[in-house]
């Protein structure tokens, strides 16, 4: 009866939350729970976010809206204990829209075709998936911001929620989200953020640390596997994949950012990084990779398949690892 009820409130949820993602994507006419909490965010850091004592009231902030969203999510859990179908129908929507697959790939695909029209159109268009500057970056970066949002959200946007469901089902997904985009908003290195955000981004650190390092290691093995079923050239084996990201993997000023860029740069044996603007201040970014060849849209369909794989070797894994843990 315990595993029934597992599958009933814990497994059927995700699949369909899943597949809701990889059918529909995010329907711009639903309102989306990030939406709100980005305007929790934005709305407190507008307030709060001046005067003395930044890291302080910065801190309480992160802390005080991390406990909040999970305190609910587990209310509702306990609320809705006895009524396992209104339970799922929430869980499916939660799930749902705290995925981000289908949109990740579709963003990163637009990039490229804007890119093909015109190099204006392809600033345009990769303005919409990254936090930097878009107006002065050239073809090759704008490529390169695009495949390095497509393997750090990868990781973000779909494997650690994802684990974080398996650890803490719904209210550790949710957790999670709410950790993410206050990362997204307020944990940048400028004068405006550097004090008030610092707790919110050390946050983000733990949450991402294993999520990152599981990506990257499912990006190589998955990378590899495609370029051989597929008698591709690689310019590295299994063991050299490896050493490149252990090598690669901390050349970023975030500590879980350059993981998954740097399993994707040594499987496309590309270089990401460098120097890149952020609300108008230049923020120096450790190379990943030492092949600045040109990336093309080839590269881009090998990433977007390759990264596809990943995710649906996760979800896999966490069905397995939850029938087993329940069961045994």
């Amino acid at each position: 009866m315990l595993l029934d009820h597992t599958i009933m409130t814990f497994l059927i949820p995700l699949l369909l939350g899943w597949l809701l993602d990889l059918l529909l994507g995010d329907p711009i006419y639903l309102p989306h729970p990030v939406v709100y909490m980005g305007r929790w965010i934005s709305f407190w850091e507008h307030h709060t976010n001046h005067g003395k004592y930044k890291k302080t009231k910065g801190a309480c902030f992160a802390v005080t809206s991390i406990v909040l969203i999970f305190v609910l999510a587990w209310g509702v859990k306990l609320w809705l204990t006895d009524d396992e179908k209104i339970y799922i129908l929430i869980s499916t929507v939660f799930v749902f829209f705290s995925l981000a697959g289908h949109t990740l790939r579709k963003e990163v695909k637009l990039v490229f075709e804007a890119l093909d029209e015109s190099l204006d159109k392809g600033r345009k268009q990769v303005a919409r998936i990254v936090g930097r500057d878009t107006k002065m970056l050239s073809r090759q970066e704008v490529c390169t911001a695009a495949l390095e949002t497509l393997a750090e959200n990868l990781s973000d946007g779909i494997i650690a929620p994802l684990l974080w469901y398996l650890a803490l089902g719904l209210p550790g997904m949710l957790t999670y989200k709410m950790i993410n985009t206050m990362d997204s908003m307020i944990a940048y290195r400028t004068d405006r953020f550097k004090n008030y955000g610092c707790w919110a981004a050390h946050i983000d650190d733990i949450a991402n640390y294993i999520p990152a390092r599981i990506t990257a290691l499912l990006i190589v093995i998955c990378g590899y596997i495609y370029y051989k079923v597929n008698h591709l050239n690689t310019s590295y084996t299994l063991s050299q994949l490896a050493k490149f990201v252990c090598h690669y993997g901390n050349n970023h000023l975030s500590p879980n950012s350059g993981w998954p860029e740097a399993a994707l740069a040594g499987i496309l044996s590309c270089r990401f990084g460098g120097t890149h603007s952020y609300f108008g201040e230049d923020c120096y970014k450790p190379f990943i990779g030492n092949n600045p060849r040109v990336l093309t849209l080839k590269d881009m369909h090998t990433s977007i398949k390759v990264c596809f794989r990943v995710e649906l070797i996760t979800i896999i894994s966490v069905f397995i690892l939850t029938l087993f843990i329940y069961h045994f």
